[in-house]
């Protein structure tokens, strides 16, 4: 009996376990782009207008590879808007009894089609994401009488579950880590490759048409619009990283400069996030180039551990504890997001260009969303869920399945510290050694208070005074707190003082 197969928009792989499932002659792939996977969240226009592109190309792709496809339009009059609709019309078009796909990344999607399969009747059989290493349940397992789930236990297990940088079960170079030489600061002049661009084609131009006309209020600017949209043309973003930036990768990648947006990051997450890269695929050319001589071990060891550490670690996360995850907040931030952070308005250099290239390219790496634009929410008090949804909103890279952890978990301790063993809080200081930025900046990162003044420095102090009683007892915050209460009363005065002044501006 037929069945339908169901491709969701970020499972755009000829290697999907749902595909491969499969009978070509006797099952039917589906593709619907719907309204309500773009308003959601009010996502930024680039980002709908890739990943809309991206399907169609897909749905090119599957039929040149011999499938018969369904593929419905955002614009078809008979769209219902939700992709349950859309199922239900589709199996009612085809016969089907029931449907096939791959788990989804994100939780509230798989729910909405369990909900619709136990109203309808017809059966949803669901496989795993073969684009993971780690699998919920692998991921459940490892997180089973841990007392902490600290990434990097986890990473070392999937650098010896994958055999990447392994010799022998030791890892090469001797160590699992390398990040201490990480952390350089770029001098200004640095003049790294250009990221690819690709020119639009004809079914981009369409959606670029469709974006504009629908979503006009949307955040963000729609062009130039430059991604790959292709599993062609992103391994050729890709090989273009490896060959030219992979080698400087690390010594710069928690690097910001005012002029240079991308440094030397490969820019390949919204590739490998709706599956025209494979994540393995890509950790294995990075190792080749390594054991070649053409890149070094904290490049290459970096640029794995972001890929099988990190990102497979916070979809675990994710799996984990979900739906209760997306409530905490263990600071208990109540303040509404700043109007700054959908125009980039501010006299902070630090923050208007880190908001500004986030609305120009639905992009910023991994320093900026952290320590300049989460930092800055983290200390002024936002609230953990609106900050989520501005990231959810405004990334090009951005899936619940990975932003979500990252946001309440790392960026803003909502999580209590399941993620981070610290509030990644921090004063002017950190982002006047890791940038340029202060050059630029109306404020003087060296005054610790008064209207001249950084005001990340007062608002890193004032951060710390209010949440003494639910921080206290954090080991590494303690350094923070002998600090704190060795200031003489008039130096605590001051910085509470100058945090309320630029809070109540900010208002």
């Amino acid at each position: 009996m037929s069945q339908l197969v169901l491709i969701l928009g970020d499972q755009l792989s000829l290697g999907m376990s749902s595909l491969r499932a499969a009978d070509r002659v006797r099952d039917t792939v589906f593709l619907a782009e719907v309204g309500d996977e773009t308003t959601y969240v009010k996502h930024h226009k680039k980002k709908i207008a890739f990943v809309l592109s991206a399907m169609r190309h897909f749905a090119a792709s599957l039929r040149a590879d011999g499938w018969q496809v369904d593929y419905v339009a955002l614009d078809d009059p008979d769209n219902t808007g939700s992709l349950a609709g859309e199922v239900a019309r589709a199996c009612h078009r085809h016969g089907c009894e029931a449907v096939s796909m791959t788990h989804a990344g994100e939780w509230r999607v798989q729910r909405a089609l369990a909900d619709w399969s136990t109203q309808s009747g017809v059966t949803l059989n669901v496989l795993d994401d073969n684009r993971f290493v780690a699998s919920a349940e692998d991921f459940a397992s490892w997180a089973d009488g841990r007392k902490q789930l600290r990434m990097e236990y986890f990473y070392r297990d999937m650098r010896k579950r994958t055999g990447l940088l392994m010799d022998a079960g030791k890892p090469v170079g001797g160590a699992w880590n390398f990040d201490a030489d990480n952390r350089k600061r770029a001098p200004s002049d640095l003049d790294p490759p250009a990221i690819p661009r690709f020119e639009p084609d004809e079914i981009t131009r369409d959606v670029l048409a469709l974006v504009a006309a629908r979503f006009d209020d949307h955040v963000g600017d729609l062009e130039p619009f430059q991604f790959a949209v292709t599993t062609s043309d992103a391994e050729q973003a890709f090989a273009h990283f490896v060959e030219h930036a992979l080698p400087h990768f690390g010594d710069y990648q928690d690097a910001m400069l005012q002029r240079q947006r991308f440094l030397y990051h490969a820019v390949i997450a919204l590739y490998l996030n709706v599956g025209l890269l494979d994540p393995l695929a890509v950790c294995r050319e990075v190792e080749a180039a390594y054991h070649r001589g053409h890149a070094p071990i904290n490049a290459v060891e970096g640029f794995i551990r972001q890929i099988i550490g990190w990102r497979e670690y916070v979809r675990g996360i994710y799996w984990h504890f979900m739906p209760e995850y997306v409530t905490r907040n263990a600071l208990g931030a109540s303040r509404s997001l700043p109007a700054l952070y959908w125009t980039g308005e501010t006299d902070m250099a630090c923050l208007r260009s880190a908001i500004t290239q986030t609305l120009e390219e639905g992009y910023a790496h991994h320093i900026q969303r952290l320590m300049v634009t989460g930092n800055f929410a983290l200390l002024v008090g936002v609230d953990p869920h609106a900050v989520h949804e501005w990231y959810l909103a405004v990334y090009v890279d951005a899936y619940e399945w990975v932003e979500l952890p990252n946001t309440l978990g790392m960026s803003q301790f909502a999580d209590g510290g399941l993620l981070g063993s610290k509030p990644y809080a921090a004063s002017g200081n950190y982002i006047n050694k890791m940038s340029d930025h202060c050059k630029h900046c109306r404020f003087d990162v060296k005054q610790k208070t008064g209207d001249k003044a950084c005001p990340f420095n007062a608002l890193y102090w004032d951060f710390v005074a209010r949440n003494e009683d639910t921080l206290a007892g954090n080991h590494r915050m303690a350094p923070m707190y002998r600090t704190w209460h060795k200031f003489s009363d008039d130096t605590k005065a001051a910085y509470r003082q100058s945090a309320a002044a630029f809070l109540s501006g900010l208002d």
